[in-house]
């Protein structure tokens, strides 16, 4: 079962936002936009439209999985395991990204969607909401949590 999540960048009170399917948790999705994506990387990942799932690499055009058995799934993952899984790059569905006119309209969407967390990049600052009624944290801010509750 996939750990839904939005992903988005504000642009003043505009948020463009995708939804990511896979691993939408702190330790995963939430590491990952952290580390490897800065505001002009987001702003591309988010122009591709929907993912199922989110890697180190926006990547390249690439089989939607290796249910097809042209590869085994070592290699899928060799070749393509730290590339992001878009639908409409790599499945050739119609899944562009959604405008949002402020960010409760966006909140609204997520909580019709099951959405379990949003992550939002603002002036090149991530920022995660747990969906939990508190809004917006900094990301930073939770992931240093979760190493401080594994080292004590």
């Amino acid at each position: 079962m996939g750990t839904r999540s939005l992903i988005g960048i504000m642009h003043g009170n505009n948020c463009k936002a995708i939804y990511c399917h896979w691993d939408g948790y702190l330790e995963h999705n939430g590491q990952i936009l952290y580390t490897h994506y800065n505001s002009a990387k987001t702003n591309y990942l988010v122009s591709l439209g929907d993912l199922s799932s989110l890697g180190k690499e926006i990547g390249v055009e690439h089989p939607f999985s290796s249910v097809d058995g042209s590869l085994t799934f070592e290699k899928y993952n060799e070749l393509y395991g730290d590339m992001c899984t878009f639908y409409t790059r790599d499945r050739k569905e119609n899944a562009p990204f959604k405008t949002f006119t402020n960010y409760q309209d966006l909140v609204k969407h997520a909580n019709n969607s099951w959405i379990e967390y949003i992550y939002i990049m603002r002036d090149g600052i991530w920022f995660v909401d747990k969906m939990d009624g508190e809004g917006l944290r900094l990301l930073s801010g939770e992931l240093l949590k979760l190493v401080k509750l594994e080292t004590a």
